[in-house]
């Protein structure tokens, strides 16, 4: 796992071992599997920043509702692979964040690419809200100033 950093981005990695169970019978992850793994990877870079998922739910009442997702699939990852999920902020997020995707196998290759658009939802309003100054101020403290 670990923390790149470039002006106008926030990035983060971590590693994925395709289990037996997630593959399909000619033995490729199946493709469901990769919208759970973007999921690893956009949970864990907020993690990186200090937050969870279960606070900004439970502590600020911010949802982060799916409003898009788009993949492409570059080659096959195999059961026991070990997966490199780099996940991308390339932009400082207004009502909605959008997270970029990349996974790569212990080759270096590239197996999956995508992109994955969010939005905030306040749990109490029901509404699209702005993105939450202390997810803001994060996102603005780790990107490195030229």
């Amino acid at each position: 796992m670990s923390i790149i950093q470039r002006p106008e981005m926030y990035a983060y990695e971590t590693q994925i071992r395709v289990r037996y169970g997630e593959t399909d019978q000619m033995g490729y992850l199946y493709y469901g599997h990769y919208a759970q793994y973007y999921e690893v990877g956009r949970v864990e870079m907020i993690r990186s920043l200090g937050l969870s998922y279960k606070e900004l739910e439970d502590v600020y009442g911010i949802w982060l509702p799916v409003v898009s997702l788009e993949m492409r699939f570059v080659r096959p990852a195999y059961y026991d692979d070990l997966l490199t999920v780099h996940t991308e902020i390339r932009e400082l997020p207004d009502e909605y964040i959008t997270f970029h995707v990349e996974i790569f196998n212990e080759k270096k290759k590239m197996v999956n690419v995508g992109r994955v658009r969010l939005c905030f939802f306040d749990s109490k309003t029901k509404k699209v809200v702005p993105a939450p100054e202390y997810l803001m101020d994060k996102l603005r403290g780790s990107w490195i100033k030229e």
